[in-house]
């Protein structure tokens, strides 16, 4: 492994754990369900996305096949879900927060 493919493992290693604790503040700090799983799913989307980059990088023998697809699925399903989940909130009659309060 070179340098140059250290540094950029190592980038991507600090990139996707911060935007992973951008996520986990998102969901800890935000008022409502909504503005949660938006937070979630964008966050976590690419902050596993640049965790997988990462380990391509820095495991020797990793099959980027396997990366491609891993990032594949997760581009597919973290965003369908948080939709879903939100979906379902409404149809449930979950409040939304705003600047007043909750309201209906």
């Amino acid at each position: 492994m070179n340098t140059l493919q250290s540094i950029a493992g190592g980038g991507f290693l600090i990139a996707g754990g911060f935007f992973i604790a951008v996520a986990a503040v998102g969901v800890l700090r935000l008022p409502d369900l909504y503005c949660r799983a938006h937070a979630l799913g964008k966050a976590m989307t690419l902050g596993l996305i640049l965790l997988l980059l990462a380990w391509g990088l820095l495991v020797p023998g990793v099959s980027w096949a396997k990366i491609g697809v891993a990032i594949l699925f997760q581009l597919v399903t973290i965003p369908v879900a948080s939709h879903l989940l939100c979906l379902a909130a409404y149809r449930k009659g979950v409040r939304r927060w705003s600047a007043r309060g909750y309201v209906e």
